[in-house]
């Protein structure tokens, strides 16, 4: 796990208007994005090109390239992040992104603190079975599709179940993961993913859940249930193209 400070890019964010200055212990994310928002027409291109700046910025800052996340990835990550949060849609300022463009030998889990500016945790996370073998490529909103699905999720409450500790999700995005809580698409723990396969040539899959090493699931969870964000990445032009909360 690797840690890492940003007063720099959080002095640099706020000096952009990007973030409002932040105190100790504020947990209220609504107010993190707001100043995101264009004041006018005519300044929008130059927030945009600002909110990317800054977003390459804290790329750097978090030293997610070590880690394997693309910057493609956070950008987007940080795009959504920044209009849930605007929207009063967060609860904590904690974003969770995984990235299905790496395959899932990789640790392509990174649960990020957009308060401290620390990687809280970075780890394995399966697909679902009929998404890909070590490569998710396949994703669907559909029930007993047993693929993943992409875009935008809101963390809700946990709850014991055949997996132990698990954590439902809210999908946020109408056609691509609106389907998750009929679908029983949840955060869990799973034996088939982890460490001890990653010398396999693929991980265990899932049923279409972001399930994670079991021994760490219920420390994943915590760090992230009751109101955060997940974005589940993969470079599919369409999902990209239409997705409202990125192109919002």
């Amino acid at each position: 796990m690797k840690k890492t400070i940003l007063p720099i890019v959080l002095s640099l964010a706020v000096s952009l208007g990007l973030l409002p200055v932040i105190k100790a212990g504020n947990r209220n994310v609504a107010s993190v994005a707001a100043a995101a928002a264009p004041v006018s027409d005519d300044s929008s291109t130059s927030n945009a090109v600002s909110a990317v700046s800054a977003g390459a910025r804290l790329y750097q800052q978090f030293g997610l390239q070590s880690l394997g996340l693309s910057e493609e990835a956070f950008q987007y990550a940080f795009k959504g992040f920044q209009q849930l949060a605007s929207n009063g849609m967060l609860q904590e300022q904690v974003l969770t992104v995984i990235d299905f463009s790496q395959p899932s030998s990789k640790k392509r889990m990174y649960i990020l603190d957009m308060t401290s500016g620390e990687v809280l945790f970075n780890t394995y996370v399966a697909h679902g079975r009929n998404s890909g073998l070590d490569y998710a490529e396949h994703f669907s909103n559909r029930n007993e599709s047993l693929q993943s699905s992409l875009g935008f999720y809101v963390t809700k409450g946990t709850y014991q179940g055949k997996h132990g500790l698990s954590l439902r999700l809210s999908g946020l995005e109408d056609g691509w993961n609106s389907n998750a809580e009929a679908r029983a698409v949840v955060v869990h723990g799973a034996e088939y993913i982890g460490s001890s396969r990653a010398d396999a040539s693929y991980m265990g899959r899932s049923w279409g859940c972001p399930a994670v090493p079991q021994a760490q699931a219920s420390k994943v969870i915590n760090m992230i249930k009751n109101g955060t964000a997940i974005f589940i990445y993969h470079p599919t032009q369409k999902y990209l193209e239409t997705s409202k909360i990125i192109n919002g």
